[in-house]
């Protein structure tokens, strides 16, 4: 992935986001799906109030997941028959009825998660990664995107470098990625940006990553609610986002570098076995790499001509 905004842009993005959000808190009695209009409605009765909004496609497939109705099957009801994928839906949501946390944005239902899911949300991950870069002298911005799923920010400090082999440059970084409608964890991984190849390799060592679970949020009915911000997760929260600044900390901290540096100039030294293909298949196995990946890997180890650990890692 290739930058797509500036710091600036994203944080602009990111305040947007939160002053346009909703989250909920509701038991599926009181919430209904109504295909009559194209894409969908989605119903949530407040009260006295209905709120109306669309639905997004990560919400309809997490819908559909959860009350275990074929994703094809959902989609073809969608285009052919949707009154009956609003029997399904709604039948559902009234003969098993749970509470769930819907998250909005822009009018428009973008996640459909468990009522235990914790919101560790794109703003204050940026918002504890920002000063660090800034303490960077010469950070250099390689990816920053927001999509509908996803934030990602690979950062590359430019000062802090080495040489694995003769030629072959690598920088310290970073990769910070998220997701708000439960598609993955909040990561902040340690990042070797290899200049050769203007790949990265990601150091699992001094990871820092956090499933978005937490508490089930209280109830007093079965009403559906309008989720706001809880003081004692903020407290928590703030503790995690601390750690993630200690984690981009160590990403960039030049004793740390020099010994994974120093790990990868003992990697060069080591040859593969006899069999570099097994050593191949081992290392498929171990990442369940599909076998076009795994002819990827074995055709790039033999055209790079370097048979040791490093080479395969590589």
């Amino acid at each position: 992935m290739k930058q797509g905004r500036t710091l600036q842009e994203l944080g602009q993005e990111l305040s947007r986001q939160r002053e346009a959000r909703k989250d909920f808190i509701s038991d599926t009695r009181s919430l209904a799906m109504d295909s009559s209009a194209l894409g969908g409605r989605f119903l949530i009765a407040l009260g006295d109030d209905t709120q109306e909004y669309t639905i997004g496609e990560t919400a309809h497939q997490q819908i559909a997941a959860r009350l275990q109705i074929p994703y094809r099957y959902y989609q073809k009801m969608q285009r052919e028959y949707p009154t009956l994928l609003d029997e399904n839906v709604n039948g559902w949501f009234r003969q098993s009825p749970e509470r769930r946390m819907i998250r909005v944005l822009d009018g428009n239902v973008r996640a459909f998660l468990s009522d235990r899911y914790r919101r560790l949300d794109n703003l204050e991950l940026c918002t504890a990664v920002l000063p660090v870069i800034q303490e960077m002298k010469d950070a250099a911005i390689m990816s920053c995107e927001v999509t509908d799923s996803h934030l990602y920010l690979k950062v590359v400090n430019k000062k802090l470098k080495a040489e694995v082999g003769i030629g072959d440059v690598v920088q310290a970084g970073f990769v910070v990625s998220n997701s708000e409608v439960g598609l993955g964890s909040l990561k902040v991984e340690p990042l070797i940006y290899r200049l050769v190849c203007k790949n990265g390799l990601i150091v699992k060592d001094f990871a820092q990553k956090k499933y978005h679970v937490g508490r089930q949020v209280a109830a007093e009915d079965d009403a559906a609610y309008e989720l706001y911000s809880d003081e004692t997760l903020a407290q928590d929260d703030k503790a995690f986002f601390m750690k993630v600044q200690d984690t981009v900390r160590c990403a960039v901290d030049a004793a740390k570098f020099h010994m994974t540096v120093d790990k990868m100039r003992e990697a060069m030294e080591i040859p593969l076995a006899d069999n570099p293909v097994q050593a191949v298949e081992e290392l498929a196995d171990r990442f369940l790499l599909t076998q076009n990946e795994r002819g990827d890997v074995l055709r790039q180890l033999f055209m790079g001509g370097d048979n040791s650990r490093y080479g395969l890692i590589n």
